[in-house]
C-alpha cells in the first residue's frame, strides 16, 4: 500500500506537501512528515488516513490496498 500511495502521488504530479494539504482540506489533518512516514511504511496508515488519501488521489481505498496497477 505504501508504494502504491507514492506511485499514485507521483503519477498525479503531487508533492508530499500537496497531497498532505489535500488530505487536510478533506478533514483529515496530515503533515507531509506523516505522509512521508506512511509512504516509507514507518507509520501505520489507519482507516481514516486511508480514506482521506484515497479521496485526495481520486481512487477508491480498495485500489490503495490492492497495490500497483489496481487504481
Amino acid at each position: 500500500m505504501a508504494r502504491t500511495i507514492e506511485n499514485l502521488r507521483i503519477e498525479r504530479g503531487l508533492g508530499q506537501r500537496q497531497l498532505a494539504a489535500r488530505c487536510t482540506a478533506l478533514g483529515r489533518p496530515m503533515s507531509n512528515t506523516m505522509l512521508s512516514r506512511i509512504e516509507l511504511a514507518k507509520r501505520r496508515c489507519d482507516i481514516d488516513d486511508l480514506v482521506a488519501i484515497a479521496a485526495a488521489l481520486q481512487v477508491s481505498p480498495a485500489a490503495l490496498l490492492q497495490g500497483p496497477g489496481a487504481a
